[in-house]
C-alpha cells in the first residue's frame, strides 16, 4: 500500500462533513481532499461552493485549482462573478488561472472589468502576473484599467505589472508604453504608488 492509499479519506465521511456546512467540519475534510484523485475530489469540492459559510466555499475553489476537471472549471467560471463574497470570487480568480492563461484570460478580464471590489481585482492582477508565458500585451491592458482604479492597493499592483512589462524588455514597443503609463504616477496621491513607479521607471 502506497502513502497516498494510506492517507486516503473515507469519501462518505468527507461528503457528510462538507455538505453539513459547518467550517469546523467541512474545511478539514476539504483538505483531506488532496489525498484523493481529481475525479473523486471535484464533485466533492464542488458541493463545499455551494455551502452557506463563505470560508468553505473559499477553501473548496481553492482545491478546484488543484483538482481540474472540465466539472471544476465551469463551476469556477459561475463563481468568480456569481459568488455574493469577495474573498470566494478571488479564490475562483487565483483558481482559474491554474487552469492556463490562455484559456483563463478572456474569463479574468471581464471579471476584472466588471468587479469593484480591490480583493478581486488584485487576486487577478497576481495570478496574471505570476504566469511566465502571458503576452505581454495582456498584462499592460490589465495594468491600464488598475491604474485607474480609486483602491491604491489596486493602483499599486497595476504599477508593479507595468515594472515587470519593463523588465521583460523582450517588445521595446510595450515596454515604452508601460514606460509612459508609469511617468503620471510618480504624482500619485498614495506614496506606495509612487513608489512603485518610482521602482519601475528606474529599471527603464
Amino acid at each position: 500500500m502506497s502513502d497516498t492509499d494510506s492517507q486516503r479519506p473515507d469519501l462518505e465521511a468527507v461528503r457528510q462533513a462538507i455538505a453539513s456546512g459547518d467550517p469546523v467540519r467541512a474545511m478539514p475534510a476539504i483538505t483531506q481532499l488532496r489525498h484523493c484523485t481529481d475525479t473523486e475530489a471535484v464533485p466533492l469540492l464542488v458541493l463545499g461552493t455551494q455551502q452557506k459559510p463563505f470560508l468553505v466555499r473559499s477553501l473548496s475553489c481553492s482545491g478546484l485549482g488543484y483538482k481540474r476537471t472540465e466539472q471544476g472549471w465551469e463551476v469556477l467560471s459561475a463563481l468568480v462573478t456569481a459568488d455574493e463574497d469577495p474573498n470566494v470570487r478571488a479564490e475562483a480568480s487565483n483558481a482559474l488561472a491554474s487552469y492556463g492563461v490562455e484559456r483563463a484570460w478572456p474569463l479574468l478580464r471581464s471579471a476584472f472589468q466588471a468587479d469593484a471590489a480591490w480583493l478581486v481585482r488584485c487576486s487577478i492582477l497576481s495570478a496574471l502576473a505570476e504566469q511566465p508565458e502571458i503576452d505581454l500585451t495582456w498584462l499592460l491592458e490589465l495594468a491600464t484599467m488598475a491604474i485607474a482604479d480609486s483602491d491604491g492597493t489596486v493602483r499599486v499592483s497595476g504599477a508593479e505589472i507595468l515594472s515587470r512589462v519593463i523588465r521583460d524588455g523582450t517588445q521595446q514597443l510595450i515596454g515604452e508604453k508601460a514606460r509612459a503609463l508609469l511617468q503620471p504616477l510618480q504624482q500619485d496621491s498614495d506614496h506606495r504608488v509612487v513608489a512603485a513607479a518610482l521602482n519601475g521607471l528606474q529599471q527603464a
